[in-house]
């Protein structure tokens, strides 16, 4: 596509990032829904919800690597314009977590907002560790990377005596 034509559709450069944020935001935000309406342990639906974005990573890296680097962690300008729906996200995985610290099965001091973001912060941290090439990112490294985020965030929540499968090393 030739430069000059991006201008056809948008105004800026931040019209762009803006629309492209706004339609995979809300595609992330329609999957937390779906997921948590779902079946499933908060264990499981965690794992569904770290599997959708390490699959975008995967399937899109430049999109997500736009979306990551240029969105999200431009606090002082693009993302503080667009933090009511981070905080969304925030909030959706947040309620997975409070449905197992109702039940039970995971541990009630420790705050759901505190827990969602230390589960979102993780998946960022391993796609900005992917997008710098830090880490290996092949097929079987993505697949690990769902299940260690699962099992690092849900095994400091889960309550005593709270069934938690065994992880391969």
């Amino acid at each position: 596509m030739a430069y000059g034509l991006v201008y056809h559709y948008f105004d800026s450069k931040e019209d762009m990032l803006d629309t492209l944020f706004t339609e995979r935001w809300q595609l992330l935000l329609d999957t937390i829904v779906v997921i948590d309406e779902g079946e499933g342990s908060a264990r499981d639906k965690l794992h569904r919800v770290a599997s959708f974005i390490i699959d975008s990573y995967r399937h899109e890296p430049e999109l997500m690597k736009v979306i990551i680097v240029e969105v999200t962690r431009a606090a002082n300008s693009f993302g503080r314009a667009h933090l009511d729906k981070i905080d969304e996200a925030y909030a959706l995985i947040a309620g997975i977590v409070e449905s197992a610290r109702d039940d039970g099965h995971f541990k009630a001091d420790i705050s759901a907002q505190f827990a969602a973001m230390c589960f979102y912060g993780a998946i960022e941290q391993l796609l900005t560790a992917w997008i710098f090439d830090l880490m290996p990112h092949e097929d079987d490294d993505y697949e690990r990377a769902k299940a260690l985020v699962v099992e690092t965030i849900c095994g400091g929540l889960e309550a005593a005596g709270a069934d938690a499968p065994a992880i391969s090393r």
